[in-house]
């Protein structure tokens, strides 16, 4: 179900980078060629090897995601060390460093946002004003754009998982009332909380970004504005024409 809304989003996303690439006047070049792109990709294949690790054991049941980021290190540190060798054993204090500095700024985030979750669920904010919002509705266009809207809120002040274990009980039987796909609906849901972890003022993804990037969060913030333009345009396609997500998944099932 999200493989159309995800192509939707690449495609976006590569004309918002050639929109401002020409606008700003960014260095192009020509083509390179298909034998340009296999050499670049058998010299990165090993590190392409990595998410499809992460994710394929995750998927698998081999490991749980903790696991997974443990067995992504070990990898990494082996390719660094090893196969691509740009990693010297010496290196190696400095990047735990840096590593637990990055990590120590996530966790405190994720502490921020977990305990503004737990004040908003013992307040039932959540609780409250979404049955309220629900009840006054009756057409499912609108009920979907009511949605959008507070999962979009939502999302940008608490964590992924906690928004969905408060809101999930409360807005799936009312789109199922309305006659909504349950595909189309929990696409709608991830997609509206995952901007969320990009889009100021919790944005984990952009506390990440920035400290990777070694800029300041609220450059990194006002920079990313923009970029939200192509993928709310995505999430009004994915709302408006249910297709775009129920498609593929009846297809396949049929």
């Amino acid at each position: 179900a999200g493989i159309i809304p995800g192509l939707l989003m690449a495609a976006s996303l590569m004309t918002m980078v050639a929109v401002i690439g020409k606008r700003q006047g960014f260095p192009s070049q020509r083509f390179a060629g298909f034998g340009e792109i296999w050499h670049s990709f058998r010299d990165g294949f090993f590190a392409l090897m990595a998410p499809a690790i992460l994710l394929g054991g995750m998927f698998s049941g081999y490991f749980t995601p903790t696991e997974a980021a443990a067995v992504a290190s070990l990898y990494a540190l082996l390719l660094g060390l090893v196969v691509y060798r740009t990693l010297r054993p010496a290196d190696i204090v400095r990047v735990m460093i840096e590593t637990v500095e990055t990590a120590g700024i996530v966790a405190v985030l994720v502490m921020a946002a977990g305990a503004l979750g737990w004040c908003m669920s013992i307040s039932r904010i959540p609780q409250t004003v979404a049955p309220a919002m629900v009840a006054s509705i009756h057409s499912p266009l609108l009920f979907l754009l009511v949605c959008n809207v507070l999962l979009l809120v939502v999302g940008c002040f608490m964590e992924t998982l906690a928004a969905l274990l408060i809101l999930i009980p409360i807005l799936v039987p009312a789109a199922h009332s309305f006659g909504i796909a349950p595909v189309q609906f929990g696409i709608i849901m991830i997609f509206n909380l995952i901007l969320g972890t990009i889009h100021p003022p919790v944005g984990v993804v952009l506390f990440i970004t920035s400290r990777i990037a070694e800029i300041s969060f609220e450059a990194m913030s006002r920079a990313v504005l923009p970029w939200l333009v192509p993928l709310l345009i995505v999430l009004a396609a994915i709302t408006l024409w249910p297709p775009l997500t129920t498609w593929l998944p009846g297809f396949v099932m049929d």
